[in-house]
């Protein structure tokens, strides 16, 4: 089952780009696959901006902060794809309330069946 499709972009950033193509048009930051809710669910649950800014190096300072001013320029925008990936995970997971939770890489935003988990690398 596909995904609902999110409402549109109604301010445009430059470090925010929204393709179908990638992670089925969620916004995320240019030049990577982070989406802006998760740097938004981290904000609003209390994470600190230089927490953030930690927490992705390869992001840099102006892609967050420019990620975080989308999520508040596209509020409506970005409660869709939390709720969208809500549901996701309730799909994936309700069967038995004591599972491992789901693998986010693995959720089926392209409305295809779920990525298979990549090998893991031996040191």
């Amino acid at each position: 089952m596909a995904p609902p499709p999110l409402p549109r972009v109604l301010v445009p950033h430059p470090h925010v780009r929204v393709d179908a193509q990638i992670l089925s048009g969620s916004p995320h930051v240019v030049g990577s696959r982070v989406p802006v809710r998760r740097l938004w669910a981290w904000h609003r649950g209390g994470t600190t901006i230089e927490t953030l800014f930690r927490r992705y190096p390869n992001l840099g300072q102006a892609k967050i902060l420019d990620a975080l001013s989308f999520a508040y320029d596209n509020m409506d925008l970005i409660q869709a794809d939390l709720e969208r990936e809500q549901v996701l995970f309730e799909q994936q997971g309700k069967s038995d309330p004591n599972a491992r939770p789901p693998n986010q890489l693995a959720l089926p935003f392209s409305g295809g069946a779920p990525a298979e988990k990549p090998a893991r690398r031996r040191r």
